[in-house]
C-alpha cells in the first residue's frame, strides 16, 4: 500500500463559498489539456413529496430545453461544437450536470450552465413531450427488467416513512398525473445557489476559474434553501418479506439490512483520534461504517472472495451468482445488501442459508490476515486508481459535497480503512445481521412470453 500514491502533476482541491451561497470546488491536474465541469444540487428523489415522485428526473431532462437565449437542444449542440460532451444525472441524494471540454473553453460552458441553471424555461407541450420519453426509459429500465422491480418493491417494503422508499424514475401512476408546475415548483425550490456546488477539475488554474465563478455563478441571485422536514424511520422490529411475482428465466433473492452510514462529524472525530487505534472510541458508529466496508470485500469484493467461492464456485453451486453490496456514505440510511441467484435446481431458501451461513462464519471465526491485507491493497488500489480520470475526480468530490464532506475527505477515508481490524469486522458481522433489522425479497420467476419483442431506448433520452 505504502507505493500506492495520486500521480503529483494532481493537486489538492480548494473549496470557496461565492457571495450568493454557491459552494466552488476546484482541483488542478495538469496531465491533460481537459477539464470537467460539474454543477451539483443536493436534490434528488428524496427531496420530492409524495405524489410527484419522479419530479426531480424529469426536471433533469428538463433543464435541456432552453432558456430565454438558448434554443431547445442548442446547449448540446453549443457544447459538442466546443469539441467537450455533457449529460446528466438523477439520483436519491442528487442531481448534476456536467461538460468535458477542452481546459481552454471552460467559460464557454460555465456561461451556458449558469444560464439554464438560473433561466431555464420551457412549454407545456416541452413537458409533455418529454414525460412521454421518461415514462418510456421507466418501461425499457425497470418495469421490462424483473429485478429492477424486485429491488423496487424492496425498497417500498423496508422504507415506511424514509423517501428512500420511492424509485427515481417515479412510480408510474405518478408520472401519469404529474404536470409541468410539479417540475417548475420543484424547479423554484431547490435550483437556489445555496443548494449547488460548482466543481472544476483539469487542466485550469484556481484564481482564474475562481473569477469566472464569481462573473458567472456569483452573480445569480441569492436565495435561502427552505427548511428540510425530518423523516425519520421507525424503528424496525421485525423481519419482513417479500415475495414478488414476474416474468423471468430465473430467480433472485436480496436481504437488506438497515446499518449504519458514514457521517461527515463521525469521519472528523476517527480522524482526529491519535494515535488512529484510538479511532473505535471517538466514534464507534463510525468505526462500525469502516468495518462493514471491509466486510462487503471481503464477501464479495473479489473474484476468490468468499461468497463467491463458497457459493458459485464449489463443486455444487447453490447459486449462479452471489454477492454483497454496502453504501458507506448518503444523505439518507444506509443497507448492507446480500444477493444471490439461485442455481438450477436449487431455491431462494438456500440461497438464503447460504448467504446467512457465510456472515455467520465471520462473526465466529473472524477473518484473516491475509484476507484483510487483500481486501486493503485492492480497495486502495482501486480508489487510487479512480484519480487517472479527471472525470472520477471531479465526480467524487461532487458526491462528497452532497453527503457534506469536505475536499480531501476521500483521502483520510481511506487511511482509517487502512487501520481496520480483523476483530472489528468479525464485530460488525456478529452484530448488524439479526432478522429484526432484516428485509428478504424473493423473486418468483414466472413463464416468459417468448413472443414479447424487447423495447428499444427511446429517442431523447440523456442517459
Amino acid at each position: 500500500m505504502a507505493g500506492l500514491a495520486p500521480a503529483q502533476s494532481a493537486e489538492l482541491a480548494q473549496q470557496f463559498r461565492l457571495k450568493n451561497g454557491m459552494e466552488l470546488i476546484v482541483k488542478p491536474d495538469r496531465r491533460a489539456p481537459t477539464a470537467v465541469h460539474m454543477v451539483w444540487l443536493r436534490a434528488g428523489s428524496m427531496d420530492e413529496v409524495d405524489g410527484t415522485s419522479g419530479v426531480a428526473h424529469v426536471l433533469e431532462h428538463m433543464l435541456f430545453k432552453g432558456t430565454p437565449t438558448v434554443k431547445p437542444g442548442d446547449f448540446s449542440r453549443q457544447v459538442a461544437a466546443l469539441g467537450g460532451r455533457e449529460n446528466a444525472f438523477t439520483s436519491k441524494d442528487y442531481t448534476g450536470y456536467f461538460q468535458q471540454i477542452p481546459a481552454g473553453r471552460l467559460e464557454d460552458v460555465m456561461r451556458l450552465e449558469s444560464d439554464r441553471f438560473a433561466n431555464n424555461v420551457w412549454t407545456d407541450e416541452d413537458f409533455l413531450k418529454e414525460l412521454e420519453v421518461v415514462k418510456e426509459e421507466r418501461r425499457l429500465r425497470t418495469e421490462d427488467s424483473p429485478q429492477a422491480r424486485l429491488y423496487e418493491a424492496m425498497y417500498a417494503v423496508t422504507y415506511q416513512t424514509d423517501p428512500y422508499r420511492r424509485p427515481i424514475v417515479g412510480w408510474m401512476s405518478d408520472l401519469e398525473s404529474l404536470t409541468p408546475d410539479d417540475a417548475r415548483a420543484f424547479y423554484r425550490r431547490w435550483y437556489t445557489p445555496a443548494n449547488a456546488a460548482v466543481v472544476v477539475a483539469g487542466d485550469v488554474d484556481v484564481a482564474a476559474v475562481r473569477a469566472l465563478a464569481e462573473k458567472y455563478y456569483g452573480s445569480l441571485p441569492a436565495r435561502a434553501v427552505p427548511d428540510r422536514k425530518p423523516r425519520t424511520e421507525p424503528e424496525q422490529s421485525g423481519m419482513r418479506r417479500l415475495d414478488f411475482k414476474a416474468p423471468a428465466e430465473q430467480g433472485y433473492l436480496v436481504m437488506s439490512f438497515k446499518v449504519p452510514g458514514l457521517t461527515p462529524s463521525g469521519l472528523a472525530a476517527v480522524a482526529a483520534a491519535h494515535p488512529p487505534t484510538t479511532a473505535a472510541s471517538a466514534d464507534p458508529v463510525t468505526t462500525d461504517a469502516l468495518a462493514l466496508t471491509v466486510l462487503s470485500a471481503v464477501l464479495s469484493g473479489y473474484d476468490g472472495a468468499r461468497l463467491p467461492r463458497a457459493l458459485t464456485l464449489s463443486d455444487r453451486p447453490v447459486a449462479d451468482e452471489a454477492g454483497a453490496y454496502y453504501g458507506l456514505s448518503a444523505r439518507g440510511p444506509q443497507l448492507f445488501t446480500l444477493y444471490g441467484v439461485p442455481a438450477q435446481g436449487k431455491t431462494a431458501a438456500e440461497v438464503e442459508s447460504a448467504l446467512r451461513a457465510q456472515v455467520a462464519l465471520v462473526a465466529k471465526d473472524g477473518v484473516t490476515e491475509a484476507e484483510l491485507a487483500r481486501v486493503k491493497n485492492r480497495w486502495v488500489a482501486a480508489e487510487v486508481y479512480k484519480q487517472d480520470s479527471v472525470f472520477n475526480q471531479a465526480r467524487i468530490l461532487g458526491v462528497n459535497w452532497v453527503n457534506g464532506f469536505a475536499p480531501g475527505s476521500d483521502q483520510v477515508l481511506l487511511e482509517r480503512l487502512r487501520g481496520v481490524t480483523a476483530a472489528q469486522v468479525q464485530s460488525v458481522a456478529a452484530r448488524y445481521f439479526g432478522d429484526d433489522a432484516l428485509t428478504v425479497a424473493t423473486l418468483l420467476p414466472q413463464p416468459v412470453d417468448a413472443k414479447r419483442k424487447p423495447r428499444t431506448p427511446p429517442a431523447g433520452a440523456r442517459h
